[in-house]
């Protein structure tokens, strides 16, 4: 990533731990990441949107969210992600922040969409630090303006993928399994503090956005609210 298009914010900065990312490179390749991207965003209907939309990428790690924004045809795309690591993999135009979501680097009321593929289960401190970074999405965006959110979510075929992941034999047969099952392990504390409340964690959606579209299928939650 060219220096003018990272700003560093003042915040506290994560490291990548070189286990999770060899496992997360033989999990899905970039390219996979962006199609998968961008056949979410076209579940939201994100691809009739006006393209001038200024959208916000939070936990944008190395980018593939941006670059599948940008392959929809929008272009006023931002980044934040606490790891500067991970930001400069992303090799792109749009302006990215090492910051933190609880407390983001941008004026009140002026972004249109924000955006999160998979972040929020990394929080530490449930719900808190959920509660903390809705705030700060509504906060930011203008009324009327966009969350477009994707997480992990207890269904019975994500059950169905941790049976098989925990079987030594499955997860030699397929390599996927086995960097499914190493992720989880790498991340298991907050992953199952997040799966553990379904009920407290829509609440908190819904007391701050007026929900638009929701399903909770296939191991996972998609929502769509809009600024009230």
């Amino acid at each position: 990533m060219p220096t003018e298009t990272l700003t560093i914010v003042d915040a506290p900065q994560a490291c990548c731990d070189d286990t999770w990312e060899a496992a997360y490179e033989r999990f899905e390749t970039p390219q996979q990441e962006v199609a998968k991207f961008r056949g979410r965003l076209r579940w939201f209907g994100a691809h009739r949107w006006e393209r001038s939309l200024r959208v916000v990428e939070l936990f944008c790690g190395r980018g593939n969210g941006l670059v599948a924004w940008r392959q929809l045809g929008f272009e006023n795309l931002e980044g934040a992600d606490l790891s500067e690591q991970l930001l400069r993999q992303y090799d792109g135009p749009a302006k990215c922040y090492v910051a933190d979501c609880r407390k983001l680097p941008f004026e009140d009321g002026t972004r249109d969409v924000i955006s999160v593929h998979g972040g929020l289960h990394h929080l530490p401190d449930l719900p808190a630090d959920v509660a903390q970074t809705l705030d700060e999405a509504s906060r930011v965006l203008r009324p009327g303006g966009r969350l477009l959110v994707v997480e992990p979510w207890n269904t019975p075929f994500l059950h169905l993928v941790h049976g098989l992941s925990a079987q030594p034999m499955a997860r030699r047969a397929w390599s996927k399994l086995d960097a499914f099952q190493q992720l989880y392990e790498h991340e298991q504390a907050t992953y199952d503090n997040w799966r553990s409340r379904p009920e407290e964690l829509l609440g908190l959606f819904e007391d701050r956005f007026e929900i638009e579209r929701l399903s909770t299928t296939w191991g996972k939650l998609r929502l769509l609210g809009r600024k009230r």
